[in-house]
């Protein structure tokens, strides 16, 4: 696959489509079993309420790789993506209900830098709280 973004009809401050993620126990169970990751804060109410936590949290890397969607969604090609940070700044708290939580993730081209790429920028919250922070990416584009 390639990019579906041509770099010249991108400018500083394009926005990419907003997306939201619904994140229930259920999707933490299943993201342990692919992960390897079974650290009881991801699935023991108990156990993270022990540890001070408000109730089970979503995995960080599970909460990272929901907001890149945004931007693989955007471009077309997960392999476009060239780089990817984050700084995990507060939890995804994931209630035992039907419910579960939900991820609000935007993103917007911050600058067009050399060899067809750009800076894209993602704002990550959940319950009103930002849970990256200087989550960025660089991606090629056509």
């Amino acid at each position: 696959m390639t990019a579906k973004i041509a770099y010249g009809d991108v400018e500083v401050g394009t926005e990419l489509p907003a997306q939201t993620f619904t994140v229930t126990r259920a999707t933490l169970v299943q993201y342990a079993g692919a992960s390897g990751d079974f650290n009881p804060i991801h699935w023991n109410e108990k156990f993270a309420k022990e540890v001070g936590l408000p109730d089970v949290i979503a995995h960080g890397m599970f909460t990272m790789a929901e907001a890149i969607r945004v931007v693989t969604d955007w471009v077309g090609d997960p392999a476009a993506v060239a780089e990817y940070g984050v700084r995990f700044t507060k939890p995804v708290v994931v209630p035992n209900d039907d419910q579960g939580a939900t991820i609000e993730v935007s993103g917007k081209v911050a600058a067009k830098l050399d060899d067809n790429t750009v800076r894209v920028d993602l704002t990550a919250t959940s319950a009103g709280q930002k849970v990256l922070g200087m989550s960025r990416a660089v991606v090629r584009l056509a």
